[in-house]
């Protein structure tokens, strides 16, 4: 069984970061329509929400009318008796709308956050069906990004965004109408500066647009230097580069600010302008309505007042949408670039009637195998091998030739161009991709274990074992003496990647996880290189019991683990150079006797 989070090593790209992909052209509407199927899926819900947005503000709206009319009972007939039964009316009717209105936004924010769920276990998913060759080409702080920051982006743009639109437009749409009842005057001057509105905000928003998504992407470009130095906190430690470290990170941090600032105050423009139109549309209203009483014409002043809470009412929606703004391009920014990672090509799937690859005797052929990484920059090249059930083949050579790749492409980490690879005479593209890693077991030179118990990590290779069995296999892996000798033995919990554990001991619990497997193919990418002598020669012990009737293909550094191998082949700049047991191969002289001489002389 494989550790599908183990990463096996790809393209060597230099520098701190792995190569970053181009972004798309922003898409606002595409993205739009996309995080509205999302919220389609709760329809029931949503229309619970409209109802209790419309009746929220058409009692708003008529409270507005109402209290115009509670101040011409008042001045203009002295009607107390009829002035307390309108303000118990008026309480009434905002005690209700302030109900409805906690309603449904405990609505929306349910919504909201079972909307954010899925969408976080979609992406989540989708990581799961990304091939090798995603996580080697992006940073894995900007994934983590991704699934983290930009979604909660989506999560808080929804939650506090989307009912407050919906209500800010019915509330104009029933302003409107409670306007022109009242005066068509009035209302025609008090949308004159609707339009001026408009324009502006439509310039500033394309000026804006493109420093939002700029923030999201260099944001992720700082999560991922954040991961990638405390990652590597040994390394920044040994070389002494925690300023240069610092001086990295002030860099983008700066140029994330940089960009942070420009969006920020192209949005921030909106709500001053806003305020400062509307104003001015208030002043006229006031202005046109007192000069009408004066002239005679059909006016009160509870008929202005009323008009003048109307064209409050009528522009702070627009006003609330406009400071909405930032909030909602960043959170499409972000929604974009979540929705990048769910259109990014999965792995191959299998075949029709792809073969279940259920007992394996362990047959593996390579024929004529080419493959590169990059087009133009091939890899590996013709190569051939064969492997008869229980046979060990031995990869050596410099680092760079191409070893790690033929196991990449053996597990189907990466597919080849030309050539074929089978396994008991079948073409692994042919094989169900989950069968065929079941078939194989891995031990990588990086050994990786999760956050859990030591009896839970070695349970990763087999999910339904005994205790009995797990403690087998750490026999097998002589991890047992060690972790009976810990404080809480096998309920020991690991943290940070093992980091409680010497890197030997994690390299002899990958190894009992990998044991634990049974696998019908065992893939050893130096398996022992991180353990004393004396530990490497009963880890040498227990492999050579492990690797009986298996067939192996052992990727060695140390010359002298890979003596009694079946075959060595020899590989140099992406080519097979020589092939042969380690006596034939001697005496050669050729290129693996000076690999040999090199460690030994």
């Amino acid at each position: 069984m494989i550790d599908n989070r183990q990463k096996m090593r790809g393209p060597i790209v230099p520098g701190h970061q792995p190569i970053m992909k181009p972004q798309k052209a922003k898409d606002i509407k595409g993205t739009t329509k996309r995080l509205l199927k999302y919220l389609g899926k709760h329809k029931i819900k949503l229309v619970i929400i409209c109802v209790l947005v419309i009746i929220s503000t058409l009692m708003t709206t008529i409270a507005t009318r109402i209290m115009g009319i509670a101040i011409d009972e008042l001045i203009g007939k002295g009607n107390i008796s009829e002035l307390i039964k309108i303000c118990l009316v008026l309480v009434v009717l905002y005690v209700l709308a302030s109900v409805f209105t906690w309603l449904q936004s405990v609505t929306m924010i349910n919504i909201a956050q079972q909307t954010v769920v899925e969408i976080r276990k979609e992406v989540f998913d989708k990581l799961q069906r990304l091939p090798l060759k995603y996580f080697d080409t992006n940073a894995h702080g900007d994934v983590m990004s991704r699934v983290t920051n930009d979604v909660d982006n989506i999560s808080s743009t929804l939650n506090q965004s989307i009912s407050q639109v919906f209500s800010s437009v019915l509330t104009v749409l029933f302003t409107a109408v409670a306007m022109l009842l009242l005066s068509p005057v009035l209302t025609l001057i008090s949308i004159l500066i609707i339009p001026v509105m408009i324009g502006l905000t439509k310039f500033i928003t394309e000026k804006s647009r493109k420093h939002f998504s700029m923030r999201q992407k260099k944001l992720g470009k700082l999560n991922g230097y954040i991961e990638e130095v405390i990652s590597g906190q040994k390394v920044v430690k040994v070389f002494n580069r925690e300023k240069k470290e610092i001086e990295g990170f002030k860099v983008i941090n700066r140029d994330l600010l940089s960009s942070g600032i420009k969006a920020e105050i192209y949005s921030g423009i909106i709500g001053p302008l806003s305020m400062s139109l509307n104003s001015i549309s208030y002043a006229l209203i006031a202005g046109a309505g007192g000069l009408m009483m004066v002239l005679g014409l059909p006016m009160s002043l509870g008929t202005i007042s009323a008009f003048l809470s109307y064209s409050k009412q009528f522009t702070r929606p627009l006003n609330e949408i406009a400071n909405l703004y930032s909030a909602i391009m960043s959170a499409l920014a972000g929604a974009e670039r979540v929705f990048d990672v769910l259109d990014e090509k999965e792995e191959l799937a299998d075949v029709s009637n792809a073969y279940n690859l259920k007992k394996v005797e362990g047959t593996v052929i390579f024929e004529h195998v080419d493959f590169s990484y990059e087009e133009g920059n091939p890899i590996l090249k013709d190569i051939n091998l064969y492997a008869k059930p229980g046979q060990t083949i031995a990869l050596v050579g410099p680092t760079g030739a191409g070893k790690t790749t033929i196991i990449n492409l053996l597990t189907r980490f990466y597919d080849i161009q030309d050539g074929s690879i089978t396994i008991d005479g079948h073409n692994i593209k042919d094989i169900q991709r989950d069968s065929l890693r079941a078939a194989l077991g891995i031990v990588l030179q990086d050994t990786y274990l999760f956050t859990g118990t030591i009896e839970e990590n070695i349970r990763y290779g087999k999910l339904d074992a005994t205790f009995e069995e797990i403690k087998e296999a750490s026999k097998l892996a002589n991890a047992h003496e060690f972790v009976k000798r810990l404080p809480e033995g096998y309920n020991t919990v690991l943290t940070d990647g093992g980091g409680n554990l010497s890197q030997g001991q994690r390299q002899m619990l990958s190894i009992a996880r990998a044991i634990l497997s049974d696998p019908s193919i065992l893939i050893l990418d130096e398996a022992t290189s991180s353990v004393d002598t004396r530990t490497e020669m009963k880890i040498q012990e227990a492999m050579h019991n492990l690797m009986k009737g298996r067939t192996n293909f052992v990727i060695a550094h140390r010359l002298s683990t890979i003596k009694d191998a079946d075959l060595i082949a020899v590989i140099n700049d992406g080519n097979i150079v020589e092939r042969g047991n380690h006596q034939q191969l001697l005496e050669k002289k050729g290129f693996y006797y000076k690999l040999y001489m090199s460690q030994f002389a």
